[in-house]
């Protein structure tokens, strides 16, 4: 598994622990001496990762509704040796779809749209080879539809460019087929939740950033947390993303899409 993959995982697993508490930088260690045994073990656990030239982690744990430890192991950015601390901010990638699900949750329950539509209820401008697809399959990659990046791969388009909602929807409208009939297998599909945010947007007048802030992040007290929709924006704290390479060296992952989430943790 490449090491920024993993890093994404558990700036994830600290996201969904720690973000609804707000704490300062740094280390906190309970005063039970109890706890204080179990934090040695999670130490000796990550302290492969604590080292001053590996990308890492954060951590928090919280226990009976209190923070009782929280910490960074390794590197936040390998060029400029700035370490990994309980307030940098991670790009966690793909499981970022799991706020696109909720967000398309919080318009079904009262009723703003139902989960059997057909999606191209509300993007019509798509071919008719997209009329059995639901956005129930969207949310289950059950729908067939090809993957954008795949297909930007294939037609030699570079993915860390920046590209518009009406670009991707031009390059779905093109596809003869899809993968299969909807419903009938389970096929990991980017488009899918690219398509989600944009039924989003349609449906509220508002960015899925700007929705997910206002239903999700704020009333959670999850203050450093958005869809980061804007390349050109400064994000605080930010930790960098690495791949290992063969040679045991790292790269930067470039961002392959502008619909990002970043979390601290």
């Amino acid at each position: 598994m490449n090491r920024h993959i993993y890093k994404m995982r558990l700036a994830l697993l600290a996201l969904l622990t720690a973000s609804l508490v707000p704490f300062s930088v740094g280390q906190v260690r309970s005063d039970n001496p109890g706890e204080a045994a179990l934090t040695d073990r999670v130490d000796a656990l990550f302290a492969q990762w604590a080292k001053p030239d590996l990308p890492g982690c954060a951590l928090g744990v919280i226990k009976d509704g209190r923070m009782i430890y929280k910490r960074g192991y390794g590197m936040a950015n390998l060029d400029y040796d700035i370490p990994i601390s309980s307030s940098s901010v991670f790009y966690i990638a793909s499981t970022s779809k799991q706020f696109t699900a909720a967000s398309i949750a919080l318009l079904a329950k009262p009723g703003k749209i139902w989960l059997d539509d057909p999606i191209r209820r509300y993007m019509p401008e798509l071919s008719e080879l997209y009329n059995p697809v639901t956005i129930r399959h969207l949310i289950h990659h059950t729908s067939g539809i090809r993957d954008y990046l795949t297909l930007m791969s294939i037609a030699a388009i570079r993915t860390e460019n920046i590209y518009t909602d009406e670009d991707v929807i031009e390059l779905l409208s093109r596809q003869k087929a899809l993968n299969f009939k909807p419903g009938d297998q389970h096929l990991y599909s980017n488009s899918g939740y690219l398509l989600l945010s944009m039924i989003v947007k349609r449906v509220t007048g508002t960015s899925l950033r700007q929705f997910a802030d206002e239903n999700i992040f704020k009333p959670l007290g999850m203050k450093n947390t958005h869809f980061h929709d804007d390349g050109t924006m400064i994000v605080k704290n930010r930790a960098i993303s690495y791949a290992l390479k063969k040679n045991g060296s790292f790269s930067v992952v470039k961002l392959t899409s502008i619909w990002l989430v970043t979390a601290a943790c």
